[in-house]
Order: structure tokens, then C-alpha cells, then sequence
């Protein structure tokens, strides 16, 4: 698979949360700010410095580190990697000892009950796993802004199996270039793209329908 027809990793918080979104955004390449946008893009920039890294005793923090899975045909970027001194780790180019990776993602919000913001950070764990060939990522973490704590996300076998999923149905859809229709929900309302979606537009009706109204009735 070329790279360029590499799904993003952060589109799979999309697809869990609408289909149709993911598909407004990723493939016909439509985007509108909203106040929770803007101040989720805020908070990731201020997260944000591929030149930072940093050892604090036992760990050493690096961010906005590139990832990516050839066996997913996925890429993206972490916000937060940190390397934790494992015996069962793996060696890290010009440091000594053995690493365990552990990603942290940053939200602008607060914990959700779907699984949206797991998934993400569970597709971010395989594509570390599978680029730096090191053990099982058990637990990583996503940080929320609301609350100002991280809160440890299991991965288990279950979540792995449904990022697999949703990225197969993503490819699908991606590859016959096809948009969801509308299935309204109460979070439409807060979508940044309800004014693209558009919702609440009635149904399309039948061309007897179309043509009858444009003659004023008459068929």
C-alpha cells in the first residue's frame, strides 16, 4: 500500500463518533471550526513540540512523535510518548538500558462513555508495537483538559479487535470513496460540520413528487 493512501490514526475518534463525519473530513476533505474545535487544537499545539525531549529519572518524554502500522495501512502522531525503563523493553538509539513505550493522548474535555478517544489511543499503542517490535502495550493514557488527570486506558484484547475493525469498514468506505448517509443524534448539534451535514434537510423526494410540485400540482 503506498503511504499516501494511508488512513489517518486520529480518524478513527471520527468514525466511532459519526460515519458520516469521519467521511465529510477524510475523504471529501471537508472541515468547519466550531469553539470545541479551536480549543481542542489549542491544547494539542501547546502539547506539541517534536524538538522536546526530556529524562526525568526512570522515564524519558518525547512528543508529537510520528507513528505509523504497515499492517493497518494507518499513520499519525502521538501527542505524549513516554519511555518507562523495562527490563522487558527495547533498546532506544543513544540510550543505554531497555525502554517500554507508553502513549498519552491529550483531549480537550472530559472522559467520554463511548469509546471513541480508546480507540485512538489503542490504534497509537499498535503502531508503537509494531515499529519499535516491543512488547504488549498494556495500559496507556488520555489526559483530559476539564479534569487536568490522566485516566489509564486498558488495552485489551477486545479494544485491539475493534480498531482493527473499524479500520477495515474505514478502508472500505475509503476505497469506493463513499459518504454515510445522515443518522441524526442528539450529538448532531454539536457537530463543527452541521452546517456541511446538514442534518435535519428532508429526505429527497421521489421525481413524481419533484415534478408534480414543479407543476404546481398537474401531472
Amino acid at each position: 500500500m503506498d503511504a499516501d493512501d494511508y488512513l489517518q490514526i486520529s480518524g478513527i475518534q471520527h468514525f466511532s463518533f459519526c460515519r458520516r463525519q469521519w467521511a465529510l473530513i477524510h475523504i471529501e476533505q471537508a472541515w468547519s471550526e466550531n469553539l470545541r474545535t479551536v480549543e481542542g487544537r489549542l491544547m494539542h499545539e501547546r502539547a506539541h513540540d517534536p524538538f522536546f525531549r526530556e529524562k526525568r529519572g526512570n522515564t524519558i518524554i518525547t512528543r508529537e512523535m510520528p507513528v505509523f502500522s504497515n499492517t493497518l495501512g494507518v499513520s499519525g502522531q502521538c501527542d505524549i510518548v513516554e519511555f518507562h525503563a523495562n527490563p522487558n523493553g527495547v533498546a532506544l538509539h543513544g540510550r543505554e538500558g531497555l525502554w517500554q513505550p507508553c502513549p498519552i493522548e491529550y483531549k480537550r474535555g472530559s472522559p467520554k462513555v463511548n469509546d471513541a478517544d480508546r480507540l485512538q489511543l489503542c490504534a497509537q499503542a499498535l503502531c508503537l508495537e509494531e515499529m519499535l517490535l516491543c512488547p504488549e502495550i498494556e495500559t496507556a493514557y488520555l489526559y483530559y483538559g476539564e479534569t487536568r488527570r490522566r485516566e489509564a486506558v486498558a488495552l485489551t484484547e477486545e479494544l485491539r479487535g475493534a480498531v482493527r475493525e473499524s479500520f477495515a469498514e474505514m478502508r472500505g468506505y475509503y476505497e469506493r470513496r463513499y459518504t454515510p448517509r445522515v443518522k441524526m443524534t442528539k450529538s448532531c448539534n454539536a457537530c463543527s460540520l452541521k452546517d456541511i451535514c446538514l442534518p435535519r434537510l428532508p429526505k429527497a423526494t421521489s421525481v413524481r413528487e419533484y415534478i408534480s410540485g414543479a407543476m404546481g400540482g398537474s401531472e
